[in-house]
């Protein structure tokens, strides 16, 4: 078995025990766990010193995913997907599958139909979509690499995944594009 394949099954199956994964994403490290799990949503907010009710991210493998999860999307968000060309998370409602403590007081979620090798593998074995906020304690600056991440945040993920901890390459955080209350699509952060 490879090394990839190992990093994959291992982080799959924190997952699956319900734990808070520390990964690198699309774009920076992050904390992670299964987005339709309360107590571990709970677990990672505790160890990043986060309040509930700021809503993260959630990671989904696919459109038909990204369905399952939001309460309503755009029709033109499948032409956007198919075009975009860097990571874009869009804020979007959150449906009944989503913890209810990932969801901000608008009702909302960002959502990222994530493209990367290694974070698509894990949310389409996982089958679930995959809480992602950067790897750092609330209001400290976002880790672009491994070596940048608070070692108080290392020890207190439960799965710390090896993938890509030696790469120095860094990438600038999602755009982000919000559904305005038209149904039309806004930048918010380019």
């Amino acid at each position: 078995m490879n090394f990839f394949k190992q990093e994959v099954d291992a982080a799959v199956d924190a997952l699956l025990l319900q734990q808070v994964i520390l990964y690198p994403t699309d774009t920076v490290w992050g904390l992670g766990c299964d987005a339709e799990v309360p107590r571990a949503v709970e677990q990672l907010y505790k160890l990043k010193g986060r309040p509930e009710g700021k809503p993260s991210i959630v990671l989904v493998a696919d459109l038909e995913m990204l369905q399952r999860y939001a309460a309503k999307v755009p029709v033109e968000l499948e032409q956007l997907l198919a075009t975009q060309e860097r990571p874009t998370t869009y804020i979007l409602p959150a449906g009944p599958a989503v913890a209810k403590n990932l969801v901000g007081p608008d009702g909302t979620v960002g959502f990222r139909v994530v493209q990367e090798e290694f974070c698509h593998k894990v949310v389409r074995r996982l089958g679930h979509g995959l809480v992602s906020t950067s790897a750092n304690k609330s209001g400290e600056p976002t880790p672009a690499i491994f070596s940048e991440i608070d070692p108080a945040i290392v020890r207190g993920a439960d799965y710390v995944v090896s993938w890509r901890q030696n790469d120095e390459t860094r990438t600038a955080p999602s755009r982000v594009v919000r559904l305005g209350e038209g149904g039309e699509l806004q930048v918010v952060r380019e």
